[in-house]
């Protein structure tokens, strides 16, 4: 019978809170060994944020504006992929080409599947925040104005009960987010494995360190959402930060491929 290869199963390890902390300084020497990656991906992420909430706000439609610069931090794993990229090649001493580094997102198959995983939870969030303005505030709800939206949901009963379903709805969409990627794209990047066991593996990483894994994503959450409160500038720094972090914790979680 001829010989059929049996692909072992990412071994991933326990992992301690000194190793987020390890993570994120080696996240800022990353940055600072190659800024203009970084800077270049928060800065191109940050103006798309002004320009999606600007864009909503001028169709009509400003109540969109929360959800969707919400919605950014389920999109953030792959946002983050170029810095993954320059945070492996310089782990590995390869050299730091920007048209090789930038074809990551377009080159590999299994990193677009898994893309393609977290844009649809992103439509999914979008989707039930449009149901649940038609179930709390009314099906013909419209409101001309941010400001006016913002009155419906904080003066009322039921706009309170809006924001708390919405915001419960978007940290259990986050929280599925951020299991499934913590380590998957990073994974992807690193060896030759399809996006389902990068999945797996990611999940299990979480299921092994719960309180670590949902201590960084706290933190995640908490530095983006600061970004985007600032008006999308801080996350020119915030968001190169986390992904250069995100592929070092990647390397504790999971063992080197012997």
């Amino acid at each position: 019978m001829p010989d059929v290869a049996i692909r072992k199963e990412p071994v991933v390890r326990r992992i301690a809170w000194r190793d987020i902390a390890e993570s994120v300084t080696l996240g800022l020497r990353d940055l600072r060994a190659h800024p203009r990656y970084g800077l270049s991906v928060g800065l191109f992420f940050a103006l798309g944020g002004v320009l999606v909430v600007t864009s909503v706000v001028l169709l009509g439609v400003p109540y969109l504006a929360y959800p969707l610069a919400a919605g950014f931090v389920l999109v953030g794993p792959f946002a983050a992929l170029v810095l993954y990229e320059v945070s492996r090649r310089r782990d590995a001493g390869e050299p730091m080409d920007a048209r090789s580094v930038l074809s990551v997102m377009i080159s590999r198959s299994e990193v677009k599947w898994m893309a393609f995983v977290t844009l649809f939870i992103f439509l999914l969030w979008m989707y039930q925040v449009r149901l649940l303005i038609a179930l709390f505030l009314g099906i013909g709800a419209r409101f001309s104005t941010f400001a006016e939206f913002l009155r419906a949901v904080v003066g009322t009963p039921e706009g309170l009960l809006f924001l708390a379903v919405g915001n419960v709805v978007g940290a259990v969409l986050s929280l599925v987010v951020f299991t499934l990627t913590v380590v998957s794209f990073p994974l992807m990047l690193d060896r030759d494995i399809d996006f389902i066991t990068a999945m797996i593996t990611s999940v299990r990483a979480v299921l092994l360190n719960p309180v670590v894994m949902l201590g960084w994503a706290a933190i995640v959450v908490l530095l983006l959402v600061a970004g985007v409160a600032s008006g999308f500038l801080g996350l020119i720094v915030a968001l190169p930060v986390l992904g250069h972090a995100t592929w070092h914790l990647y390397r504790r979680v999971v063992a080197p491929d012997l």
